[in-house]
């Protein structure tokens, strides 16, 4: 039963890992283009999803890296040009997105997190 719980462990911190490296080593690349590329939607879900989640709960993955809940009142209350500055410059474990992403794709980013808001 010990010997179990310690391959589990082990297990569970080479996933972290692999993923943590995967996260850091590789620059990103926008994987959408043409009319689904002018869509925040459908960018955030090529793009960010994969951590923060479509919904922008975050995924296991993101919360083992410790991702913002985008739909928290604590990622609201940034401003756009806060937001803007980590879509680009990227935050912690985060890439940045400069240079692979128009302005006007990260102005339509933006938008998107702004609607993933908690109602209520």
């Amino acid at each position: 039963m010990k010997f179990r719980s310690i391959k589990v462990k082990i297990a569970t911190m080479i996933m972290f890992a692999v993923a943590a490296l995967a996260v850091a080593r590789f620059s990103p690349s926008p994987r959408v283009s043409g009319a689904a590329a002018e869509d925040g939607k459908s960018l955030f879900e090529a793009n960010c999803a994969i951590c923060h989640s479509v919904d922008g709960s975050g995924t296991e993955t993101g919360k083992k890296l410790n991702v913002s809940d985008l739909r928290s009142p604590e990622a609201q209350k940034e401003t756009d040009a806060q937001l803007t500055e980590v879509v680009l410059k990227g935050k912690n474990k985060m890439p940045g997105y400069e240079g692979k992403l128009s302005n006007a794709q990260i102005k339509k980013l933006v938008a998107h997190i702004r609607s993933l808001a908690k109602k209520g």
